[in-house]
Formats: C-alpha cells, structure tokens, sequence
C-alpha cells in the first residue's frame, strides 16, 4: 500500500512539472505571424521614450532587435539604415531595439548605443530594451530580428517574422530580401510569400 501511494506521488509530481513546463514554453515562444503586438515605452538613444503609439501616420512598423556588438549586426547595420530610408516615408519605419544584458556586454550599454548610432548616422529610433521586457514579449531571440507589424482594426498585426535576407555577409550577394520582399507586398495590398525564416545572429545576452 506504501508502494502504491508513493508511485502516485511520484506520478502526481511528474505530470505537475510536465504541466508547468508545458505552460512555461508556450509562453516563452512569443508573437507569431497573426498575432498582434502590444505597445511598449522604452528610452530612445536621444534621451526621449519612444512608443509605437508616438507614429500617428504610420502603416506599421519595421521593428529590429539588434545591438552593437554582435558581429552579424554589425554587418547588417548598414542595410538596417537603408530600410530605413527607403520604407520610413512610405509608412514603415525602422524601430530598432537592443535588447542584451549590458551587464553582459557593456559594448551595448547606452552610451555606447548613443556612439554606434552618430558613428554611424542611424536615422531611425534605437531604443534600449532596460530590465529586457520586450524582446521575450516578441519572442526574439537573435541579433538581428526582425518583426513587421502592420496597423490593422486588430491592432499592430505581426505579418512577417525572421531575418532581413538570405545572405548577412556579402549584401551583394543577397539573392532573397526578406523584409524588403514583406514591406512590398504589405504596400501593394498582396500576400506575403515568406512570412516566417529563420533568424540568423547571435544569441540575446540575458
């Protein structure tokens, strides 16, 4: 009878952990493609708090998570400010958000941000994700990326998620533009191809 009560205890302690992780991943994955992303408030490398809520004309978003370090990030800024420039007047910008621990990599702490970004004359938002609540709302996990909202009656729709394109080495080389393929299709009232890819980066720092 001994035995008995203890394997139901030992089974009852299974399944309770098995539950609890069960929850515990689901909640971990973050926004998928259909889902509608919350606003959020976080400092801008200009000392200003920038929301989402703050664009009033416009059509979604071009939101990256990236950082300084990251040598994949580092490859990428240059096609990040030219997103940018090509997509922000026709109503979606780029949001870009660092998101590691600076504890962990002070090269990412917010001065450091404010020096990458006139060093390299960024002309979108570079807001710093501070206690890091945002990314793991989003999901994120890499650096770089990439989520694109778009402004529908739901809210801020995410419609596309994963990398900038097939190719972080060579930007000539680049055969598939993922984000630029998205924001295209976004803006000529067609489906998007490719809403999820694989984001290729380094690891956030926690």
């Amino acid at each position: 009878m001994k035995k008995v009560i203890k394997i139901i205890s030992v089974l009852t302690i299974v399944v309770l952990i098995s539950a609890f992780t069960m929850n515990t991943s689901n909640d971990s994955q973050g926004y998928q493609v259909g889902d509608v992303a919350t606003d959020f408030k976080l400092k801008n490398i200009d000392g200003n708090m920038v929301s989402l809520a703050d664009f009033n004309d416009a059509k979604g978003f071009i939101v990256i998570f990236t950082c300084n370090t990251c040598p994949y990030a580092v490859a990428y800024e240059d096609r990040v400010e030219a997103l940018n420039k090509k997509y922000a007047d026709q109503g979606y910008p780029v949001i870009a958000i660092m998101p590691n621990n600076t504890d962990v990599k002070p090269g990412d702490n917010f001065e450091a941000m404010q020096a990458r970004a006139k060093a390299k004359g960024f002309t979108f938002p570079y807001l710093l994700d501070e206690g890091q609540k945002i990314y793991p709302q989003y999901g994120a996990t890499k650096t770089p990326h990439v989520y694109l909202l778009q402004k529908t009656k739901k809210g801020n729709e995410v419609m596309y998620i994963g990398a900038i394109d097939d190719n972080y080495q060579d930007a000539s080389a680049v055969s598939k533009k993922y984000v630029e393929n998205a924001v295209d299709a976004l803006l000529s009232g067609k489906d998007i191809e490719e809403k999820q890819t694989r984001a290729i980066g380094c690891s956030i720092k926690v």
